[in-house]
């Protein structure tokens, strides 16, 4: 226990033995209890880390829950990196002789006394600004309070400044609220920001932060099956397959409507042994292609490439002409083998064998896989372990540079955070996401431990209620853990919601998870609103991962989406604030088929001057989303608008307080506070508004 006590500091994963999540110029906020003993004063605030282990920002804590002693200040890392953070806090002699000034010249009292105390910390003052001079002039670099540089013009002006005020207090025959205005003038308090009196300097342990690139909070993905983009049936009925070669021609039309990052399901070869054929039947007809997901056969592992598909020089090609078109590639990483493997004739140790001598196929009840025998990582951790490293530095060699990992969750947790160290340890630019739809211990634990993104419950959100306590659980009480990405659909999820709702439970949904999340998805043929579900369950009829599936993208044109996910892209680009998590504020509606939300962005995420935001200041950027829930009726409401990132407050009745303007649409309102709402699905179902004060 220090002397000023601090306690429960946040954020901490396993009290400080693991890194919390942080990403380059996204702020993330400090929090603790501090406290002490009598009447006397006192400060903290957090302080930033670099990899180096230079102090590079420290922010002045502001007291967010009184009687309870909790303080938050806002740090904001710049670069990838192993960074960490402390708590500082501190005896403020300065303020408790400002508040004891104000009692005894208001009872006057001990008035002499208090400005003797004045020449006191003025004389302290003066000579840590002749320390800070002597160190600029011998080439240091001195800093202030918040660890900005100051200069010599700086440093003359405080000086000055002090002089005169300490003449004044010395003058009594002035009033003392004179003397008392010359001591705490803006000028002494820029003085003192500069050469701060502190006593009594207590420090918290340091907890580490593991900041990463931007792309693993921000990105938006297209998933494609490069063997279904230009596949077609021959004359004879027989299916030929698209290839890398074809999947490339069609990344133009991707990347024309803003995606970051185009996300392969694996390109490896497909067993032949208890081949699943289309919507998961036990056999396979001839011709079927398979599930890309039993990976392994006669053609090599989890390190080659389908013949069908082509060889790694048109893989290389493939990613090369994404590069060229402003996208990453993503690839699907399922560690899973088919009964054709390589693995299983050389290494069978590496899978479970039952009693009666069979290698058990993967069940996830009452869905079986019997095409897939997952690995036992029990049987030989460090053999399988190495093999996957080799392996995905394989993928990496050829400009990979994100993994989705298909269900971790069915792997042990131990493993991951192994594997999460040594690549970002090796390769920082890496980025792995978890596709893991699972309970909240195990998709917290797997971010905890490393994976830069999680899927997770977005889908199956659909009440407004529901959504707005999850948009609020991910930006203030996960956002330490794990960084979301949103999913309307998948090649596994069609919720019902989707099989119901028709084009425009599609739009709402891309509009939801596009602006209500930093990452957010698409999968290939949402824009053909592919809606129909194999009966009793939740996932497509004809589902591509049992079948070529070539789609008419001209068709697509006709429900709107490819110009919305255009729009929503392109807004995503201009606007910072839809790339951070934390800066969310929910708007109440007087609807419960209307939501409405406003994302911010802090002025230091935006590559400025890292630094807190002041109660009050006005937001750098933000987007006001206001959507209708409802896939099959017009709902109107009003919005009871938080003004807090704007920086106003209400004015009277009826009076305009925004100009905000639809990027979808390009029209402009003002409005106050509570502007009125009315949205139709068949023409509209949300506005995404930019934000100017009036």
């Amino acid at each position: 226990m220090g002397r000023i006590p601090i306690r429960d500091i946040e954020p901490t994963v396993e009290n400080g033995s693991w890194a919390a999540k942080g990403t380059e110029f996204e702020s993330f906020p400090v929090r603790a209890t501090v406290f002490r003993e009598g009447h006397d004063l006192f400060g903290c605030e957090a302080v930033l880390v670099d990899p180096s282990g230079a102090e590079v920002q420290a922010a002045p804590m502001e007291l967010i829950r009184p009687g309870l002693g909790v303080y938050e200040a806002w740090l904001t890392p710049t670069y990838p990196g192993a960074w960490s953070f402390f708590v500082r806090s501190f005896s403020d002699p300065i303020a408790t002789w400002e508040h004891n000034a104000t009692a005894r010249i208001t009872a006057n009292t001990d008035i002499e006394l208090v400005f003797l105390e004045a020449q006191e910390w003025i004389d302290r003052a003066l000579n840590k600004i002749g320390k800070a001079q002597g160190k600029l002039a011998s080439g240091g670099v001195p800093v202030s309070a918040s660890l900005a540089p100051v200069s010599a013009e700086e440093l003359a002006a405080d000086r000055t400044a002090l002089e005169d005020a300490l003449a004044v207090i010395q003058m009594d025959r002035l009033e003392p609220t004179v003397r008392f205005e010359a001591a705490t003038a803006p000028t002494i308090r820029t003085a003192l920001e500069h050469a701060p009196i502190r006593d009594m300097i207590t420090e918290s342990s340091a907890f580490p932060v593991a900041v990463d690139r931007s792309r693993a909070l921000t990105g938006s993905w297209y998933e494609m099956f490069p063997r279904s983009h230009g596949s077609y049936q021959d004359a004879d009925g027989t299916w030929i397959s698209g290839t890398l070669e074809t999947a490339s021609q069609d990344l133009d039309r991707i990347a024309g409507m803003g995606f970051d990052v185009v996300y392969l399901t694996p390109v490896s070869p497909i067993g032949t042994t208890n081949r699943k054929g289309r919507n998961n039947t036990l056999e396979a007809l001839p011709g079927d292609p398979g599930s890309p997901y039993a990976i392994g056969s006669a053609d090599g592992g989890h390190d080659a490439i389908n013949p069908e598909l082509g060889t790694f020089d048109d893989f290389d090609r493939f990613v090369e002409k994404a590069h060229s078109s402003g996208m990453e590639v993503a690839l699907d990483f399922a560690l899973q083998c088919s009964p054709d493997h390589p693995w299983l004739t050389e290494h069978p140790e590496w899978f479970t064998t039952r009693v009666d001598g069979t290698i058990a196929y993967a069940e996830n009840p009452p869905k079986k896989y019997q095409d897939i025998y997952p690995l036992n990582f029990d049987n030989d951790p460090e053999g399988i372990y190495q093999e996957i490293v080799r392996v995905l530095q394989v993928w990496i060699d050829h400009g990979v540079t994100i993994f989705r990992v298909d269900n971790p969750h069915t792997k042990p947790v131990q493993f991951w955070q192994r594997l999460m160290a040594q690549f970002r340890r090796d390769h920082p630019d890496i980025i792995f996401l978890a596709e893991a739809f699972t309970a909240p211990p195990m998709l917290q634990g797997l971010g905890a431990v490393g994976f830069h993104q999680s899927y997770c419950y977005f889908a199956w959100r659909t009440e407004k209620q529901d959504i707005e306590d999850y948009l609020w659980e991910l930006a203030h009480d996960s956002d330490h853990l794990l960084r979301p990405a949103f999913w309307p659909t998948t090649h596994d999820i069609l919720t019902p919601f989707m099989q119901n709702g028709g084009a425009p439970a599609f739009k709402l949904r891309a509009v939801l998870a596009a602006t209500g999340a930093p990452t957010y998805g698409i999968y290939s043929g949402y824009e053909l609103v592919e809606d129909v579900a194999r009966p009793g369950f939740e996932e497509q009829i004809n589902n591509e991962k049992y079948e070529f599936k070539p789609r008419n993208w001209q068709q697509a044109e006709h429900t709107g989406i490819p110009h919305l996910l255009t729009q929503l892209n392109s807004v995503r680009h201009n606007h910072p604030s839809l790339g951070r998590l934390r800066g969310i504020r929910i708007n109440p509606t007087s609807s419960d088929q209307i939501i409405s939300y406003t994302r911010f962005a802090r002025p230091e995420e935006m590559g400025g001057n890292a630094g807190p935001l002041a109660p009050g200041a006005l937001a750098a950027d933000a987007i006001i989303t206001v959507i209708n829930l409802d896939p099959h009726g017009a709902h109107d409401a009003v919005i009871d608008l938080d003004l807090s990132p704007f920086g106003v407050t209400p004015g009277w009745a009826g009076e305009a307080l925004l100009k905000v303007t639809d990027e979808l649409t390009g029209e402009s309102f003002e409005w106050n506070e509570h502007p009125y709402v009315r949205l139709d699905p068949d023409s509209r179902v949300a506005h995404v508004l930019s934000v100017r004060v009036l």
